[in-house]
């Protein structure tokens, strides 16, 4: 089972210079895959949560491309209705070639209802043009000759039930977010269900959980897959990679846009947990 790790590519705290450490951190620990979020207009109720500045993910992961050698480039997620699907399938083939391969392309619907307004997009017909918009980005990439690119990993976000038959229908993984491990245990059952109702493959299983490292364990129904001790933490990877998940992508952001000026605990938390992971002598020979 490979590991990534959602970097926090916003907020007070993050610059260039940030951007920068947090890759060559994870990259250096050895994790396998660097993923970043996306909006496009920070309108008032994406502010709350995800303040400016706000790094566009292709621009930054283009730029993260050139300052790392190993680690694979992801999106988590991004909003397809806010692009044209041909713009978005020229950027992210380009991405991939300049990065030798290493394009991992993660897709969600979104849900700021202020901030489709602000780009002129229908709130209510996202699902649709979610659907459309994956349907043209892989007829794109379909036309070798004009995109030239390999077959680049589609990960579907959206942890409803719409988003699990999406995810049969047009993604090669499910990319769920930040659950308990109970609440993703039925959801499997779920995806393997709706794949055979549709009569197609299943896709890969990628979740997104949460990264809060606690130095006492944490109980309770409403704990997040991620959140607790190193163990509670390394038992719940032992048990996704037991329900299948090819991928586990860490995301050390709890919420609080203050965090984004005090990046040095999440690398801490993430070192913890290389050293479960990734012997040192792997992670040079990564590196």
């Amino acid at each position: 089972m490979k590991i990534g790790v959602n970097i926090l590519n916003f907020g007070p705290g993050t610059d260039p210079g940030v951007l920068r450490s947090w890759a060559q951190t994870v990259e250096g620990l050895g994790f396998d895959l660097l993923m970043v979020s996306d909006h496009v207009a920070i309108t008032p109720d994406v502010a709350v949560r995800y303040p400016g500045p706000f790094y566009e993910p292709f621009t930054t992961l283009s730029w993260l491309a050139g300052l790392t050698t190993r680690v694979r480039l992801g999106t988590t997620v991004l909003i397809a209705p806010y692009r044209h699907p041909l713009l978005t399938a020229r950027m992210a083939a380009n991405l991939d070639q300049l990065s030798g391969g290493r394009l991992v392309l993660g897709v969600g619907v979104g849900w700021a209802r202020q901030e489709f307004a602000a780009l002129g997009i229908p709130f209510e017909q996202r699902g649709r043009l979610t659907d459309d918009h994956l349907r043209d980005v892989r007829a794109a990439w379909a036309d070798t000759a004009d995109y030239g690119t390999r077959s680049i990993p589609v990960w579907v976000g959206g942890n409803s039930d719409a988003g699990i038959r999406r995810a049969v229908r047009l993604g090669d993984a499910w990319h769920p977010l930040r659950c308990t491990v109970p609440w993703l245990r039925e959801a499997v059952v779920r995806l393997k269900a709706s794949a055979d109702e549709q009569q197609l493959p299943v896709p890969a299983f990628a979740p997104r959980i949460a990264l809060k490292l606690t130095s006492v364990p944490v109980s309770g129904p409403e704990r997040l897959a991620g959140e607790g001790t190193i163990e509670q933490i390394v038992d719940d990877l032992d048990q996704l990679r037991l329900l299948g998940a090819e991928t586990v992508v860490l995301d050390p952001y709890s919420g609080d846009p203050r965090e984004t000026c005090h990046p040095q605990a999440g690398w801490q938390a993430l070192a913890t947990v290389a050293a479960q992971f990734y012997p040192p002598r792997t992670r040079t020979e990564q590196s």
